[in-house]
């Protein structure tokens, strides 16, 4: 029956095209070549929705009418072919994709994420909906991590989705925090989908990463929010954990000291340490849980002292006192023929010599001028110029978001050692050694590119690097485990790479037909404001997000809406972070929702698709609400690029 199904599609899809070919050929007289555009836009939308792969459709919809273009001239199709397809493949920012996604599938299978979901649901075991908050900032970290949805989605629902429904949860609740979560790795850097809108708009990748990293906390932040308010309003939907659920075993040594988990940790380590003490307990454990408890004051210390001093510091910039060369010279006349310059104090003045500049008679020496005294042992007399010697660098005051930013910090900190019980000494050993390893790694990579101190593609090497050792650290690390991150890279890297040619292929036939300039013709002719375009960009991109993939929308549509942008003074930057966040609808939106089916595929057969997808529209309109926060206020996004690069 689905072979029958094929067929039907494919015969379809052909007819489309015939008939289409025909009808341009005898009407030729009235169609013009842009409306030949519209109609190839629109029969590649159908070949997509029909379930034809996007990349050959792409190509072959490109080729067909570029031939109808040129004529039926097989030579100029093929080269524009060529030429568009070797454009695309030579940009070096593409390189970064496949040692992403490398990275990404090295960090899943090192085993982190079941670690670091136990660890996170046992440390906010007091707040409401524990588990659906604990699913959505997993995914968020490891979404940071790993950038690939399919992975985050099925390995939470494979760890998460059983948690939840045998504390109760509502299915709802619990399949949308999940794909929800699991689609922030779209917008949280490093994202390929935000390397491919890069490539497509010409905007610097590094700049995408910095301006999305807020706007990805935001979203991670309003899903946290609406777990929490509705945890608390209904808690049918999200009941508290049970005191079994929220229980921490102790090591043995722990036990023996004696200490149980209410046992304020880091006075009994003292004590144990002075000597009131059981004996079977080794000075050296003692020693590496106070190691433990100090380590994050440490950490604060280290942080505040390092930033305090570089935001305060003020650079003096080096400041040239350009002396002139005698004392004659500042007195005397120009020669005729010489060049003339005004005698201005501190100026450069020219020697009064007939015909020129003069060259020294001695090579490599400076002349000294007549009658001058003899030169200092510290700088010759006959120097041209002096630098002048520098005061220390000052110091201004701090900025008021450096002494919020660590008054919060200060506070989690003393709030840390306050309630520092042996339970959450314990909890905070299981972080360490899930969550920081990830925070290491992604500070690694993101920071690097943010800071300019490397470019993508190095940054990404470097995570891959990272990724390797994580997995033998873990020891997951083994030749299977090699053969199928690579065989999956491989698989992933070879389609976004064929849907770039695809797409330049597709984009160069519509701009030789005239379609780009007949729909900015069609959107010039409304008279829109800079608020209406973006209105009805984003309201097209949504709608677009229910029937096509991300990818597709990326590759098809941003070459159209791209070139409009100047027209209405909005800023490429912007525009695509407002695009990423939109896109996230292409992963929770019937009928593709991409993420939806990850975890359909994993879920216990009693879990619906209409329960997931009934989850996922809350979580739409959160969405929805975080564009409107980063269209009224742009510094969400435009902040950070604006503060490390200027822009």
């Amino acid at each position: 029956m689905s072979m029958r199904k094929e067929l039907w599609f494919g015969f379809s899809i052909m007819g489309l095209v015939l008939l289409s070919i025909v009808w341009m050929l005898l009407g030729v007289d009235k169609v013009t070549h842009g409306h030949q555009g519209l109609l190839m836009l629109s029969l590649v939308v159908i070949a997509i929705m029909l379930g034809f792969p996007t990349a050959f459709t792409l190509m072959g919809m490109g080729m067909i009418f570029t031939w109808l273009a040129y004529d039926g001239d097989i030579q100029r199709t093929l080269d524009l072919m060529v030429q568009a397809a070797y454009k695309s493949m030579a940009n070096d920012v593409l390189i970064a994709i496949p040692l992403f996604v490398f990275m990404g599938y090295l960090v899943e299978r090192a085993n982190l994420i079941e670690k670091l979901f136990k660890s996170m649901h046992l440390a906010m075991a007091r707040v409401p909906g524990s588990l659906a908050v604990a699913t959505l900032v997993t995914c968020a970290i490891f979404a940071t991590a790993t950038g690939i949805v399919g992975a985050v989605v099925t390995l939470m629902g494979l760890l998460a989705l059983p948690a939840m429904l045998r504390a109760g949860y509502s299915t709802s609740m619990a399949a949308g925090a999940i794909t929800a979560g699991g689609c922030l790795g779209i917008l949280i850097p490093p994202s390929v989908l935000l390397i491919l809108y890069g490539a497509t708009a010409g905007v610097s990748v590094v700049q995408l990463y910095a301006g999305a990293f807020f706007p990805g906390l935001m979203l991670a932040g309003l899903y946290v929010v609406y777990v929490i308010i509705m945890a608390k309003l209904k808690p049918q939907w999200a009941p508290p954990l049970s005191a079994e659920e929220r229980r921490v075993e102790l090591p043995a040594l722990t036990r023996a000291l004696p200490a149980d988990t209410a046992s304020y940790a880091p006075a009994r380590l003292l004590q144990a340490l002075k000597g009131k003490r059981n004996a079977q307990v080794p000075t050296g454990h003692v020693l590496r849980q106070l190691a433990i408890v100090v380590l994050p004051g440490l950490l604060f210390v280290l942080l505040a002292v390092g930033t305090w001093r570089s935001v305060t510091t003020v650079e003096v910039e080096a400041q040239y006192d350009i002396q002139p060369i005698g004392a004659e010279s500042s007195t005397s006349a120009p020669a005729e023929g010489g060049l003339q310059e005004p005698p201005t104090d501190g100026g450069l003045q020219e020697p009064p010599t007939e015909g020129g500049l003069q060259e020294p008679p001695v090579e490599g020496a400076v002349q000294e001028p007549p009658g001058a005294e003899p030169p200092a042992a510290a700088e010759p007399a006959g120097a041209p110029a002096a630098i002048t010697a520098q005061a220390p660098a000052e110091r201004k005051p701090a900025p008021t978001w450096w002494w919020v930013s660590f008054a919060v910090l200060g506070a989690l900190v003393a709030v840390f050692y306050l309630f520092l019980s042996f339970a959450r000494l314990e909890i905070f050993k299981m972080l360490l050694a899930s969550f920081f390893p990830l925070v290491v790694l992604i500070l690694a990579v993101l920071g690097s590119i943010v800071f300019g101190l490397t470019t993508p593609t190095e940054a990404a090497a470097m995570g891959s690097l990272g990724g390797f050792l994580l997995a033998a650290a873990y020891r997951r690390l083994s030749m299977d485990v090699v053969k199928e991150s690579v065989y999956l890279t491989a698989k992933t890297s070879a389609m976004v790479c064929w849907l770039f040619v695809g797409s330049a292929i597709f984009s160069a036939a519509f701009a030789l037909l005239g379609g780009q300039e007949l729909i900015e013709k069609w959107v010039l002719s409304m008279n829109l404001s800079k608020v209406e375009f973006m209105v009805l960009s984003q309201v097209v991109i949504f709608l677009l997000g229910w029937p096509l993939e991300w990818t597709e929308i990326i590759v098809i549509f941003m070459p159209i809406f791209i070139p409009l942008l100047d027209h209405f003074g909005v800023d490429p930057l912007f525009f695509g972070l407002l695009v990423a966040l939109n896109l996230q609808t292409a992963f929770l939106s019937p009928p593709v929702a991409m993420s939806a089916f990850y975890l359909k595929g994993v879920a216990p057969p009693h879990v619906t698709l209409n329960q997931i997808f009934a989850g996922m529209i809350p979580f739409m309109g959160i969405q929805i609400l975080a564009i409107f926060l980063l269209y009224q206020w742009p510094d969400i996004g435009l902040w950070l690029p604006q503060t490390l690069y200027g822009r």
